[in-house]
């Protein structure tokens, strides 16, 4: 995984970051907690929202357990047979069941910031979520003070 932050102030306080990362595997649920809490600490922000945007349609963001990486290996291997790679789908770039999970997960969060981190229970992570991998990606963060 690397990763990688461009940021603009905007609208006075409020901020945008951009973190670069890249996925390893076709479908990876990648724990990107610690980068989104650097990036709001970068930020100064100690009280607000940061809102969390996947800039692609085969990718998208959760929260979930991030104490035991199987939990995340679990959601991989559940979304790949629910969904699988190959199957009965029109589009022909080969990769509908990446466009259907991002369907599925969702392309957005919007987490508080308390105390200069994001504000999620003690077991849970942030979660970029690749589909159609290996390759770069961007994960936009837009925070907000109160």
């Amino acid at each position: 995984m690397t990763a990688g932050a461009e940021s603009t102030e905007r609208s006075g306080r409020s901020r945008t970051v951009v973190l670069d990362v890249s996925t390893i595997r076709r479908t990876h649920l990648m724990d990107i907690t610690s980068l989104v809490n650097r990036a709001v600490a970068d930020s100064g922000v100690f009280d607000g929202m940061c809102h969390i945007f996947i800039p692609h349609t085969t990718a998208g963001v959760v929260i979930d357990e991030s104490a035991d990486p199987n939990v995340a290996r679990d959601i991989e291997s559940t979304l790949e047979r629910l969904v699988p790679h190959k199957g009965d789908y029109k589009h022909a770039e080969g990769n509908s069941d990446a466009h259907v999970k991002s369907a599925l997960i969702g392309v957005s969060l919007s987490v508080p910031i308390e105390d200069g981190v994001v504000a999620i229970g003690r077991w849970q992570g942030i979660f970029f979520c690749e589909f159609d991998g290996p390759r770069p990606r961007h994960v936009r963060l837009r925070i907000v003070p109160d």
